[in-house]
């Protein structure tokens, strides 16, 4: 009998993304370098998400505190509005529990910070059953050490890790049509 491993590959029929916090107070106690990299390609998941039509969330923490989504990522979620929360899972919340796609079983994830909102929202959807991506050049931490220790635990937990071109090239499958011409353009 043949051993059935999950699917290691994002898949645009099964993969929804989640984009958890990208907010501008969060965003400046950040690694200035490092931060403009993830809202580059949490811009470029974002894009690619709705050139292939894959539902995706936006999520903020603690909006008052933290402030509102990064304008450049706040633009390109005009059809829907953020999902506040005080949970640092984003499963806790259940707004985020309601507009998960239930025919979506993978789950992509890319925000901040990398050790506290990503890494307990993977886990919490590992528990409910979804298959989590964690986009590697698409999160941060104030702390290397602390992202670093975050995707160590993610993968032991069974997270893929990935990152940015990896996803939107495995959504794309082929080199060719109007979807492929515009992503090649938003990853150069």
């Amino acid at each position: 009998m043949a051993c059935l491993a999950p699917n290691l590959m994002a898949d645009n029929t099964r993969s929804q993304l989640a984009v958890v916090d990208m907010q501008l107070r969060l965003a400046s106690a950040m690694p200035e370098a490092e931060m403009q990299v993830v809202a580059k390609n949490c811009s470029i998941l974002l894009q690619s998400a709705q050139l292939l039509n894959l539902p995706f969330l936006l999520t903020e923490q603690y909006p008052q505190g933290l402030g509102a989504t990064l304008p450049q990522i706040a633009a390109l979620c005009t059809d829907i509005k953020p999902i506040e929360k005080l949970a640092f899972s984003c499963v806790q919340v259940p707004k985020f529990r309601q507009r998960l796609t239930n025919d979506r079983s993978q789950i992509i994830l890319a925000g901040m910070e990398a050790h506290i909102c990503i890494l307990q929202t993977a886990l919490d959807l590992i528990a409910i059953g979804k298959q989590v991506f964690v986009v590697e050049d698409a999160v941060i931490s104030r702390f290397t050490a602390n992202k670093q220790n975050a995707l160590a635990r993610l993968r032991e937990a069974g997270v893929v890790i990935t990152n940015t071109e990896s996803v939107v090239f495995e959504w794309l499958g082929v080199a060719q049509g109007d979807a492929f011409k515009s992503i090649a353009k938003l990853i150069r």
